[in-house]
């Protein structure tokens, strides 16, 4: 076996041992939605301006993406990026900048991936944000809601959540 795939194995075993206590102490918050955290792939990032039109349908500002990209050692270090390398064997999120983003209590985190990412559902179970949501495909547990959408569909996902958000008075109307 080798090392990344015994990491892996131990990243596993992290995300259900969080989950599980997850479940047990899970509160859904009331807070209206002021702030918003992003977690995606490179891929998706590099393709859709996620930020922007999460902003515009929302009506919100300042929203802060990070990505997951697979690690190279041709690439420069990325503040808006973590890879595989900034997680350490205990499931701890070794880059500084990424770590602060997890334990800024966002009013709301959005997962935009739609595949199961063991690094990008680490980190969606790490964050302090008090409402998440995301897509329905991954792992039910992570999220408050989940929606069933392309992950190409931005502007469907973006309004399908503004309605959500505004029955739960989450957002004004």
């Amino acid at each position: 076996m080798n090392i990344t795939k015994l990491k892996e194995a131990k990243l596993r075993k992290k995300i259900h041992k969080l989950s599980t206590k997850l479940n047990k102490e899970r509160l859904v918050s009331k807070k209206e939605i002021r702030s918003v955290g992003i977690l995606t792939t490179d891929e998706v990032s590099s393709k859709i301006d996620i930020s922007a039109e999460i902003e515009s349908i929302l009506e919100l500002r300042n929203s802060k993406i990070y990505s997951f990209k697979k690690f190279n050692k041709l690439d420069n270090t990325s503040f808006k990026h973590f890879t595989e390398k900034d997680i350490n064997w205990k499931g701890e999120f070794i880059q500084q900048n990424f770590q602060s983003f997890l334990e800024q209590p966002f009013d709301l985190l959005i997962g935009y991936f739609n595949t199961n990412n063991l690094y990008l559902e680490l980190a969606v179970l790490q964050s302090k944000a008090s409402f998440k949501v995301g897509f329905a495909e991954v792992n039910s547990i992570l999220y408050d809601i989940e929606f069933s959408e392309q992950l190409n569909n931005i502007k469907e996902f973006s309004l399908e959540l503004k309605k959500y958000l505004q029955i739960l008075k989450k957002l004004k109307n």
